[in-house]
Protein backbone atom coordinates (compact mmCIF):
# COMPACT_ATOMS: atom_id res chain seq x y z
CA UNK A 1 0.00 0.00 0.00
CA UNK A 2 1.19 3.34 -0.79
CA UNK A 3 0.76 6.12 1.63
CA UNK A 4 0.38 9.58 0.44
CA UNK A 5 2.77 11.99 1.83
CA UNK A 6 1.45 15.16 3.17
CA UNK A 7 3.42 18.19 2.21
CA UNK A 8 5.30 19.66 5.08
CA UNK A 9 4.10 23.01 6.25
CA UNK A 10 6.80 25.32 7.19
CA UNK A 11 6.23 27.46 10.23
CA UNK A 12 6.56 31.16 9.60
CA UNK A 13 8.85 33.14 11.84
CA UNK A 14 7.88 36.44 13.49
CA UNK A 15 9.60 38.48 10.78
CA UNK A 16 7.74 36.74 8.01
CA UNK A 17 4.29 37.21 9.58
CA UNK A 18 4.79 40.98 9.85
CA UNK A 19 5.85 41.55 6.29
CA UNK A 20 4.20 44.78 4.97
CA UNK A 21 3.16 46.13 8.37
CA UNK A 22 5.66 49.01 8.14
CA UNK A 23 3.92 50.33 5.03
CA UNK A 24 0.57 50.32 6.82
CA UNK A 25 2.11 52.11 9.79
CA UNK A 26 3.64 54.77 7.52
CA UNK A 27 0.31 55.38 5.77
CA UNK A 28 -1.50 55.76 9.11
CA UNK A 29 1.16 58.13 10.48
CA UNK A 30 1.06 60.30 7.34
CA UNK A 31 -2.72 60.51 7.68
CA UNK A 32 -2.52 61.50 11.34
CA UNK A 33 0.15 64.14 10.67
CA UNK A 34 -1.85 65.55 7.77
CA UNK A 35 -4.95 65.82 9.95
CA UNK A 36 -2.97 67.55 12.70
CA UNK A 37 -1.45 70.02 10.23
CA UNK A 38 -4.85 70.79 8.73
CA UNK A 39 -6.40 71.26 12.19
CA UNK A 40 -3.54 73.52 13.26
CA UNK A 41 -3.89 75.70 10.20
CA UNK A 42 -7.65 76.05 10.75
CA UNK A 43 -7.20 77.01 14.41
CA UNK A 44 -4.39 79.40 13.51
CA UNK A 45 -6.55 81.05 10.85
CA UNK A 46 -9.39 81.52 13.32
CA UNK A 47 -7.07 83.08 15.90
CA UNK A 48 -5.67 85.50 13.31
CA UNK A 49 -9.23 86.30 12.20
CA UNK A 50 -10.26 87.03 15.77
CA UNK A 51 -7.32 89.40 16.21
CA UNK A 52 -8.19 91.15 12.94
CA UNK A 53 -11.83 91.49 14.01
CA UNK A 54 -10.81 92.95 17.40
CA UNK A 55 -8.43 95.45 15.76
CA UNK A 56 -11.03 96.49 13.18
CA UNK A 57 -13.66 96.95 15.91
CA UNK A 58 -11.23 99.03 18.00
CA UNK A 59 -10.37 101.30 15.09
CA UNK A 60 -14.01 101.72 14.08
CA UNK A 61 -15.03 102.56 17.65
CA UNK A 62 -12.20 105.09 17.98
CA UNK A 63 -13.14 106.73 14.70
CA UNK A 64 -16.78 106.91 15.80
CA UNK A 65 -15.87 108.36 19.19
CA UNK A 66 -13.63 110.96 17.55
CA UNK A 67 -16.56 112.07 15.39
CA UNK A 68 -18.58 112.71 18.56
CA UNK A 69 -15.97 115.04 20.08
CA UNK A 70 -17.01 118.71 20.18
CA UNK A 71 -15.46 120.65 17.34
CA UNK A 72 -14.57 117.54 15.29
CA UNK A 73 -17.96 116.08 14.52
CA UNK A 74 -21.54 117.19 14.50
CA UNK A 75 -22.17 115.45 17.82
CA UNK A 76 -25.19 113.58 16.48
CA UNK A 77 -25.75 109.88 16.90
CA UNK A 78 -25.50 109.18 13.18
CA UNK A 79 -22.14 110.84 12.64
CA UNK A 80 -20.24 108.51 14.97
CA UNK A 81 -21.80 105.40 13.44
CA UNK A 82 -21.33 106.78 9.93
CA UNK A 83 -17.63 107.24 10.61
CA UNK A 84 -17.39 103.72 12.07
CA UNK A 85 -19.16 102.34 9.00
CA UNK A 86 -16.58 104.01 6.74
CA UNK A 87 -13.58 102.78 8.76
CA UNK A 88 -14.69 99.13 9.15
CA UNK A 89 -14.35 98.05 5.49
CA UNK A 90 -10.98 99.79 5.26
CA UNK A 91 -9.78 97.30 7.90
CA UNK A 92 -11.30 94.23 6.24
CA UNK A 93 -14.38 94.00 8.47
CA UNK A 94 -18.12 94.31 8.05
CA UNK A 95 -19.96 96.54 10.54
CA UNK A 96 -22.92 94.60 11.91
CA UNK A 97 -24.14 97.06 14.55
CA UNK A 98 -23.29 100.43 15.96
CA UNK A 99 -24.87 102.28 18.86
CA UNK A 100 -24.16 105.38 20.90
CA UNK A 101 -24.29 104.84 24.65
CA UNK A 102 -24.03 108.29 26.19
CA UNK A 103 -20.74 109.61 24.82
CA UNK A 104 -19.40 106.18 23.95
CA UNK A 105 -19.62 104.36 20.64
CA UNK A 106 -20.21 100.59 20.73
CA UNK A 107 -19.49 98.72 17.49
CA UNK A 108 -19.73 95.11 16.44
CA UNK A 109 -17.95 93.87 13.34
CA UNK A 110 -17.47 90.57 11.53
CA UNK A 111 -14.39 89.37 9.65
CA UNK A 112 -14.84 86.46 7.24
CA UNK A 113 -12.12 83.83 7.61
CA UNK A 114 -11.77 81.27 4.84
CA UNK A 115 -11.66 77.59 5.63
CA UNK A 116 -9.94 74.79 3.72
CA UNK A 117 -13.27 73.23 2.75
CA UNK A 118 -14.50 76.29 0.84
CA UNK A 119 -16.65 79.07 2.17
CA UNK A 120 -15.79 80.95 5.31
CA UNK A 121 -16.53 81.47 8.95
CA UNK A 122 -17.71 84.81 10.35
CA UNK A 123 -15.50 85.87 13.26
CA UNK A 124 -17.03 88.63 15.43
CA UNK A 125 -15.33 91.53 17.18
CA UNK A 126 -16.75 94.12 19.59
CA UNK A 127 -15.31 97.39 20.90
CA UNK A 128 -16.37 100.42 22.89
CA UNK A 129 -14.69 103.84 22.78
CA UNK A 130 -15.37 107.22 24.30
CA UNK A 131 -13.72 110.17 25.96
CA UNK A 132 -11.24 109.71 28.78
CA UNK A 133 -12.36 111.02 32.17
CA UNK A 134 -10.40 114.17 33.16
CA UNK A 135 -9.33 112.64 36.49
CA UNK A 136 -7.81 109.61 34.75
CA UNK A 137 -5.86 111.82 32.33
CA UNK A 138 -4.33 114.03 34.99
CA UNK A 139 -2.59 111.34 37.08
CA UNK A 140 -1.53 108.86 34.42
CA UNK A 141 1.54 110.56 32.90
CA UNK A 142 5.12 110.61 34.18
Amino acid sequence: MSRRRRPLRRRLGPQETQRGSAAVLVVVMVGVLTALALGGSVVGGLVVGQRRAAAAADLAALAGAEALLPGLGSGSTGSGCDRAARVSPENGARLTSCSIDGREVVVRVVVDVGNPFGGGWPVPGTARAGPVAPSARAGSGP
